[in-house]
């Protein structure tokens, strides 16, 4: 009975792997939409660093579409576009962040939307005040164990990776270190410079020209391994928090139902074209490494955030409404 059920699909399958490869072959035949959000942020850099060498793959121009405002914005705009591969969404980690600070999520990234690959990854860098008492990463532990609630981050706002990074390492070393929110990254590192807050997670690119100044302590970078862009310092993990890991990351999706030869033919050229060696270099000096994954590392890589930065959400009581 299973033999002759397979045999009268068949004849279906057939037909649906047919479309599939020739919407394929006529793919693309119009220029195809990125939307990110607003021009000047990573993800428009990143997306712009590719979009020629993108266009000169596909055969078809790249338009970035930038819409500013909460990332509920540009995954709206891409969840209702057509499954046809012509509408992208090029986004930052709080695309699947923001789902796990909510009771009634407004999207799975996994189940509504065609995850292409993840991009790329940006470190970010523990850095102090030079005045503050704490030299490493063990000393800040011991001097927030030793002055419970006393010391202060910035971030910015709820769930960006600055924010998720400094109640990682309350989390992980069982201490209290506060939280002062800011609009943007720019306040925030101001503040540590002056020493109104003791310490933050910062955009490498944009501390690390303070920290080799000397306007700021930097302790750590929060890559899994030691980071090429800055091999001076030692990691998190290295520095007493075994599996300590966060940083920026950005991805591509499509919407759901953008049939797999689709997804697997934008994966080729967008890991093509972050992989270029001119594309690595600039990234690079920007701060900016290329991961450029498979559609299923890149579904892998989902999962597993969701479960490690779940708990870490739970626990912290983070919520974002």
């Amino acid at each position: 009975m299973k033999i002759r059920v397979i045999r009268a699909l068949l004849p279906g399958a057939l037909i649906v792997s047919s479309a599939g490869q020739a919407t394929a072959q006529s793919y693309p035949n119009k220029p195809i939409r990125v939307v990110a959000a607003e021009a000047g942020g990573g993800g428009d850099f990143s997306m712009r660093v590719i979009a020629p060498s993108l266009a000169e793959y596909l055969g078809q121009p790249v338009v970035i579409d930038n819409r500013g405002g909460s990332v509920l914005i540009q995954s709206g705009i891409v969840a209702k576009a057509a499954p046809d591969g012509y509408t992208l969404l090029f986004v930052g980690s709080a695309h699947w962040m923001l789902p796990l600070m909510r009771d009634r999520p407004p999207y799975d990234p996994i189940r509504d939307f065609a995850p292409i690959t993840l991009a790329v990854n940006s470190p970010s860098i523990l850095s102090v005040p030079p005045s503050l008492p704490a030299k490493s990463v063990k000393e800040l532990i011991a001097l927030a164990k030793a002055r419970p609630g006393q010391l202060n981050y910035a971030s910015g706002p709820t769930g960006t990776s600055n924010h998720l990074a400094a109640e990682l390492l309350n989390s992980m070393a069982a201490i209290q270190i506060t939280r002062i929110a800011y609009k943007g990254t720019a306040a925030g590192i101001n503040d540590v410079i002056a020493g109104q807050v003791q310490l933050m997670f910062a955009n490498a690119a944009a501390i690390m020209p303070h920290a080799r100044s000397g306007r700021v302590r930097a302790m750590a970078v929060t890559s899994a391994q030691p980071s090429a862009l800055y091999p001076e310092l030692p990691t998190m993990a290295a520095s007493g928090l075994p599996d300590y890991e966060s940083g920026s990351a950005l991805g591509m999706f499509a919407p759901l139902g953008t049939p797999k030869v689709l997804v697997d033919r934008i994966n080729r050229d967008v890991v093509r074209a972050f992989n270029r060696p001119d594309v690595k270099e600039r990234l690079f000096n920007a701060a900016v490494e290329v991961v450029a994954t498979t559609p299923e590392g890149f579904t892998a890589y989902l999962k597993s955030e969701a479960a490690r930065w779940g708990k870490v959400i739970k626990a912290a009581g983070i919520r974002d409404e």
